[in-house]
């Protein structure tokens, strides 16, 4: 299921202050996962329906299988709306505690990647204001074909400061952040080559020590139990785990959010000390001295 955007942004470039701390910071819920994904409600609904008024023309087990089916679409239809509406609207998703619990200094200069749709510049500047922080929006119609995402940016686009960027090439120098944002965007690149480009991007503009949070739902058991054939959309956690040893970068903190939601804390390898080796001193030879007889005793 596609992520839906928040509000407008106020957030910008490096050394940009955000918005003033009065605003307030509202992450996406779920009238905004049902507005931007309709087609998918619509055809659930559409076909609980149908398979329920077509069970009434049909005998016997025909009419069984039929309504099983339809009970089935709608069961999966609310145990979807539920858990997006526990996750979104009611989990700790949204007070980003767990960022803080993930960074407890803080992100320091980070650097915020968006799929088009930004659901963590606002919340975090508005948490850190003394922070710099940079928004990148990697959005590639070519490679995020979902009609969610065109939806979405129709009613929300970017911020105004929001920089342009590709998976592949990272408007930032080199070992320049400390800490690199990935929430709910990485999954748009479908592709495990994209991917891997990504998190080799983020390893090159880390800091040494620095950190890549990626916040992602998973295609696992609890996914899969509320959101259905839903949840292939998501990658399972190996792929994640693949994509960040491919790219130098180790796991050190995993956490769960709101039971269907993982924030995974990737560390970058920390500079190794140069060992100054001491010169090799060549032996010396000693070359035996001769004792001229004096006649004198020596001193006592």
């Amino acid at each position: 299921m596609r992520r839906p955007p928040t509000a407008p942004q106020n957030t910008g470039t490096t050394g940009s202050t955000g918005p003033t701390p009065e605003e307030p910071v509202r992450f996406s819920g779920v009238r905004e996962v049902v507005r931007y994904n309709w087609p998918l409600y619509a055809a659930g609904c559409l076909a609980a329906g149908a398979g329920l008024a077509l069970s009434y023309r049909l005998p016997g087990r025909a009419a069984a299988f039929v309504r099983a089916g339809a009970g089935a679409a709608a069961a999966l239809l609310a145990s979807s709306t539920a858990a997006t509406w526990w996750v979104y609207d009611r989990s700790e998703l949204r007070s980003f505690d767990w960022l803080a619990e993930l960074l407890p200094d803080g992100p320091g200069e980070h650097l915020v990647l968006s799929s088009g749709l930004d659901e963590a510049s606002r919340p975090v500047a508005v948490r850190w204001p003394r922070h710099p922080q940079s928004v990148v929006d990697l959005y590639d119609p070519a490679l995020m074909t979902e009609g969610s995402i065109r939806r979405a940016r129709r009613h929300v686009p970017p911020a105004p400061r929001t920089i342009p960027g590709r998976h592949d090439r990272l408007p930032a120098a080199t070992g320049s952040a400390d800490t690199v944002l990935a929430v709910f965007a990485a999954h748009e690149l479908r592709r495990a080559d994209d991917r891997g480009e990504l998190f080799a991007e983020c390893a090159r503009v880390l800091r040494p020590g620095g950190r890549l949070v990626l916040v992602e739902h998973l295609r696992d058991a609890a996914n899969t139990a509320v959101y259905g054939p839903g949840a292939q959309h998501f990658f399972p956690r190996r792929a994640w785990l693949r994509a960040a040893a491919g790219a130098g970068l180790h796991l050190v903190a995993e956490r769960r959010i709101g039971g269907l939601v993982t924030a995974f804390t990737f560390a970058a390898p920390t500079a190794t000390p140069t060992t100054i080796t001491p010169p090799t001193i060549a032996p010396t030879t000693t070359v035996p001295t001769t004792t001229v007889p004096t006649g004198k005793r020596p001193a006592p």
